[in-house]
């Protein structure tokens, strides 16, 4: 892929990670609001949108034959993934640790597609795997009371949107198109939501509910500006851009919500994403070494694979999600 277009690429991600963190930050700022509440206008908006997109397209909301279970799948650990990241930015205390926990989901997509996908990853995938984890610990700090459930919650939401995005690869082989992917996940979580949302509802300020369309807004902002980003370089280029969102979660909390991480915090950062950089860099060395080998010796060495991207196939994303996003366009690499 031409340079330009890579550097096209890291500037959509960018705007998906800005996406995403304000996203967070006007979830934060709605106040004391049950989480189903907010989960409910975070994916409504989003499925009402699509769902326009797939009344323009010919095949409407046809599914792919034997697709639906991985989409029952998919929806089911992004809907669960939603909850608990929401969960952990409404009680953990900053919504930059609930951003760096939640985006542990590519090292779990690793493990999951070892079961899912028979995957063999190698020997510093896993290490790195390790890394991430331990750094997610410095966030977490497990103790024995109640006061680590958010930190906890927030750690899940990263392995439950691994798991999906590991269904987003399966739907992707399959043939599933990526707009019914993210209009099946969007629709399903909001009517899973909705008996909640109506037997716990609480009244809302027209601030608060002005904070909760402007979540759902900035979530589908993330997601069209991730698949425009896939559109123009593959994940394994461009994917680790994605952790700038944890920055910018962290300049947005201390600003709008007078939040600041402490050391651990910090450290925690610090260790996940230089495991996702130094994976990313010891991908891109591993396929650059590849690629010098004779046809016979690239036989017996495959690739390394993406554990977040689907299979390679041509598809139709409609106008450019996340947790969602990554679906949109299947020739690329999941929240928020």
């Amino acid at each position: 892929m031409a340079k330009q277009n890579r550097g096209i690429g890291i500037l959509y991600i960018l705007g998906a990670a800005a996406g995403f963190a304000c996203m967070n930050l006007f979830v934060g700022l709605a106040g004391e609001l049950p989480t189903m509440q907010k989960v409910f206008f975070r994916n409504l908006i989003a499925a009402v949108i699509v769902f326009f997109l797939l009344l323009g397209d010919k095949r409407k909301f046809r599914i792919q034959k034997g697709a639906l279970g991985w989409l029952f799948l998919r929806a089911g650990a992004g809907f669960l993934g939603v909850v608990l990241n929401f969960y952990a930015i409404d009680h953990i205390g900053s919504i930059s640790d609930a951003s760096i926990l939640n985006k542990l989901s590519p090292f779990f997509a690793i493990l999951f597609s070892v079961f899912l996908l028979k995957e063999k990853p190698r020997w510093w995938e896993l290490l790195f795997v390790a890394i991430a984890f331990g750094g997610a610990m410095c966030v977490v700090r497990p103790t024995f009371d109640a006061k680590v459930l958010p930190a906890l919650a927030g750690f899940c939401s990263g392995a439950c949107a691994g798991l999906a995005y590991t269904a987003v690869r399966i739907l992707g082989i399959k043939g599933e198109r990526g707009d019914m992917t993210v209009f099946f996940f969007s629709a399903f979580s909001t009517l899973a939501a909705l008996p909640f949302f109506i037997a716990y509802y609480t009244p809302m300020t027209w601030l608060q509910l002005v904070y909760l369309v402007m979540a759902g807004v900035s979530a589908a902002v993330g997601q069209f500006f991730i698949t425009a980003a896939y559109r123009h370089a593959p994940a394994k280029e461009i994917a680790v851009f994605d952790y700038a969102q944890v920055p910018i979660a962290a300049v947005l909390g201390f600003f709008f919500l007078s939040e600041l991480p402490d050391g651990w915090s910090f450290v925690g950062y610090a260790i996940i994403i230089g495991a996702a950089v130094a994976k990313w860099l010891v991908t891109l060395l591993s396929e650059r070494r590849k690629r010098a080998l004779s046809p016979a010796q690239q036989e017996t060495e495959p690739l390394p694979q993406d554990p977040q991207a689907p299979a390679q196939q041509e598809t139709e994303p409609p106008g450019g999600e996340d947790t969602d996003t990554k679906i949109h366009n299947v020739t690329q690499k999941p929240s928020e």
